[in-house]
């Protein structure tokens, strides 16, 4: 029988047909269990957190196709909920890029996160980014398209122009990163809500908002991205930046009082860590195999 039930794209764009969702960073599968279990409609694969995770690098474009698909494979695993990837510049250029569409894909990626930046590209909220030429770009929007094996996978164009050639130049950059074929426009480092409120009357598709800490962007909350028409709010580092501040006050006083006694109320215990692992279903599954 065939399997009829929705692809991870389908499962995708059917939550923002619901309505605007928050969509947090997972640093890793264990974190995507749990903004799972805390009913998110979808989660991302940031490659900042990712850089920086899972291979203390900074975000510029190190990592290879293959490290990225891998731990989105082992992020897909884990959970049903749709994982949105950021593929930075698509490793490549337009010849290059259908193989990132593939990769992913078979990875279980529902989305696809693709920008314009020249490599060695930076981090969206620095200065010194360089850009490709807006028909570049928009040849691998067009090659990103057509090399889908399912048409419901969310292609989505980022665009960095805003903090390189000015925010009119972003708005018509993403009208030609729409009309080459992407499905969703993100605008990287827009500078205020005034910007975010023209950006989404000017570009008619749906639009992602990315509420990075320490950015250019102010951190607007979700319900007035979503009443100026944003359907996808991104915290792509928020959980990262947590866990490791968490990490270094715990080990801080490790170090000065000698135990972790004092730590124990901020700590996720055994058996929260074991239920989220569904740990029993393991047991219980052991246990068949000698009956």
């Amino acid at each position: 029988m065939p399997d009829l039930s929705p692809t991870p794209g389908q499962l995708l764009r059917d939550a923002i047909a619901e309505g605007p969702i928050q969509v947090p960073g997972a640093p890793n599968a264990l974190m995507g269990r749990l903004i799972e279990e805390s009913g998110f409609h979808a989660m991302y694969v940031s490659g900042a957190a990712f850089s920086a995770g899972v291979l203390a690098m900074p975000d510029v474009g190190l990592f290879t196709l293959t490290e990225l698909t891998e731990h989105v494979r082992c992020l897909t695993a884990q959970v049903v909920t749709p994982v949105i990837v950021d593929a930075d510049t698509g490793f490549g250029d337009a010849i290059n890029v259908p193989r990132t569409v593939t990769e992913l894909e078979h990875a279980g990626a529902a989305g696809i996160q693709l920008e314009d930046q020249v490599l060695p590209k930076r981090c969206g909220h620095l200065s010194g980014k360089t850009l490709i030429d807006a028909e570049s770009m928009c040849s691998k929007i067009r090659s990103a398209a057509r090399s889908r094996r399912d048409e419901a996978t969310v292609l989505i164009a980022r665009t960095d122009a805003r903090g390189v050639e000015g925010f009119d130049a972003a708005v018509e950059r993403a009208k030609h990163y729409v009309e080459a074929g992407a499905d969703w426009v993100f605008p990287e480092a827009l500078a205020s809500k005034e910007e975010f409120a023209a950006f989404s009357k000017a570009v008619n598709v749906p639009l992602v908002a990315n509420m990075t800490e320490f950015g250019k962007s102010p951190l607007l909350h979700f319900d007035e991205l979503a009443d100026l028409g944003y359907r996808v709010v991104l915290y792509p580092v928020t959980l990262l930046r947590v866990a490791m501040k968490a990490a270094e006050t715990a080990l801080s006083i490790l170090q000065q009082d000698g135990t972790q006694r004092e730590l124990l109320d901020l700590m996720q215990t055994r058996q929260e860590l074991y239920d989220l692992l569904e740990y029993d279903s393991y047991e219980e599954r052991d246990h068949s195999h000698f009956q």
